[in-house]
């Protein structure tokens, strides 16, 4: 499913990709818990808007693994914004497919960022450590 839908994005063809999807379909993001919704019309609406917005937009799955019903692929998502702005984003997805269509999602797919702060910085920010003692 996972290659079906990856040529289905890398066509802009938002009516083939939502044709993946099954009309009950629920999807969540668990790092933005607003934005989970939940059919294949809220798929078509989307994904239109992905391709009105970036017009070049490539799919690449980096990496996938299947087990059952799930499959975990790793999705590396690149472009240009209208604008000409820069467009990428890369995280994983985990999908349940049952009788060939799409019944579940789970999105973590997040923007790269670009000019970011090294490690460093980063434990810094998200972990807060106490300053290192002076010597």
């Amino acid at each position: 499913m996972l290659e079906l839908l990856r040529d289905a994005t890398n066509s802009h063809d938002a009516a083939r990709l939502a044709s993946l999807f099954a009309e009950e379909y629920q999807s969540v993001q668990p790092l933005h818990p607003g934005r989970a919704f939940g059919g294949r019309a809220q798929v078509l609406a989307n994904w239109s808007s992905v391709f009105e917005g970036v017009p070049d937009f490539t799919s690449e799955l980096v990496a996938f693994s299947e087990d059952g019903e799930t499959e975990w692929g790793e999705w590396d998502w690149r472009g240009r914004h209208r604008d000409g702005s820069p467009f990428a984003m890369c995280g994983v997805t985990i999908l349940v497919v049952r009788d060939g269509l799409i019944v579940e999602g789970r999105l973590y797919m997040e923007p790269v960022e670009l000019g970011g702060g090294d490690i460093d910085a980063a434990v810094q920010q998200l972990y807060k450590p106490p300053a290192a003692p002076s010597p």
